[in-house]
């Protein structure tokens, strides 16, 4: 139903876990773009599927993970991996197990079946990144730097800020966010330049840098709690979480133009088309880090917003009611309207089985 100001349709079951409201375009926004979005909230340990049910509502698919942080999608967007609390799992997308998924036959375009689980151990790795021959790039904050995983190790160091002394377990500059350029790690946001355990938390608000991995040097600095900085159109684009602002960045002057601002804690970003989705988190009270900042006030919502980016206006707004405070990841999936994806707490994801050009479901799965 429609509420009093015209603006938000509540989805049903006010007082369901998820409960969300969204404006009554977005459903009809999501189908015309072909795609769904993927949310991580690590607070209540769920990757989300939000999808068009038809052009008037929207459904939305949780499933737990614990303390899921980057999502990466790889090329053609049939493979996906979740950076979790000590593991990095990476899921394989079948069209046929989705339409033979035997508790809502022909309800899925694609199912994403859990493969590969890297054991990385407790790194509270941030983005996560699929380079074109399905590397993964991880930001490791707790290390301080850049990472390549693989199958050997807990993790390859790739890039260390130049300020960074020696690899220590003791998340000194607070490093959480990365930018690809030609399938590399091109640019990084961090909180500060310390090189002492936690610096970063001395003055949060003041102290956000950008640095080009390339030539080692801080191209931005005195920022706002910068997250998820990403090369869209080759302009380089972030999130100052602390003022609530998107930005535009020139990396060659380090000057940026503010491209929006709303009232809340900004992190997470994805584009499709000439859309971006951006996440909005509710900061909890009771939150070390964030609680009693004084931007916490604004932060009442946890959502995603829509943005047309040529325009800068916003085109559509989802808002979760309950169970959903902090949001991290946000992805587009595109050309899939409609995913679902098999965790490995429970063994229905043991009877998907994939070979080349086949599939089977090795057993009926109980309802």
């Amino acid at each position: 139903m429609q509420d009093p100001a015209g603006s938000y349709v509540q989805a049903k079951g006010d007082l369901a876990p998820f409960s969300c409201r969204y404006t009554p375009q977005l459903p009809e926004l999501l189908l015309k773009l072909k795609c769904s979005i993927a949310v991580s909230t690590y607070q209540a340990g769920k990757l989300i599927f939000l999808s068009p049910k038809d052009e008037n509502s929207l459904v939305q698919l949780p499933r737990a993970f614990d303390n899921v942080m980057g999502i990466a999608l790889f090329p053609e967007g049939m493979k996906l991996a979740l950076a979790c609390r000590d593991q990095i799992i990476v899921f394989s997308g079948s069209r046929e197990l989705a339409s033979h998924y035997p508790k809502a036959p022909g309800t899925y375009d694609v199912l994403y079946m859990p493969r590969v689980t890297y054991h990385t151990g407790t790194l509270d790795i941030h983005d996560l990144s699929a380079g074109p021959r399905e590397e993964l790039y991880a930001v490791n904050t707790l290390f301080s730097c850049i990472v390549r995983v693989d199958g050997t190790h807990n993790f390859i160091p790739y890039w260390i800020p130049p300020f960074i002394d020696r690899l220590a377990s003791e998340d000194r500059c607070h490093l959480n966010g990365m930018a690809f350029s030609r399938g590399v790690p091109r640019y990084v946001t961090a909180f500060n330049r310390g090189n002492s355990q936690q610096s970063w938390r001395e003055d949060i608000t003041r102290t956000g840098i950008v640095m080009d991995v390339e030539s080692n040097e801080v191209i931005c600095e005195n920022l706002a709690m910068p997250h998820s900085p990403r090369l869209f159109n080759d302009e380089l684009y972030l999130l100052l979480s602390a003022t609530g602002e998107l930005i535009r960045l020139d990396t060659i002057s380090g000057k940026y133009d503010i491209v929006l601002r709303v009232k809340g804690f900004v992190r997470g970003m994805s584009m499709h088309r000439d859309y971006l989705f951006i996440g909005l988190s509710k900061l909890r009270k009771n939150s070390s880090t964030f609680g009693k900042l004084p931007f916490a006030a604004n932060a009442r919502e946890a959502g995603i917003l829509v943005v047309h980016l040529p325009t800068g206006a916003i085109a559509g707004q989802i808002n979760w009611v309950n169970s959903l405070d902090e949001i991290y990841d946000v992805q587009v999936i595109p050309d899939i309207l409609r995913p679902n994806i098999m965790n490995t707490s429970s063994p229905d994801h043991l009877a998907g089985l994939m070979i080349p050009e086949q599939t089977y479901w090795a057993r009926h799965i109980n309802s």
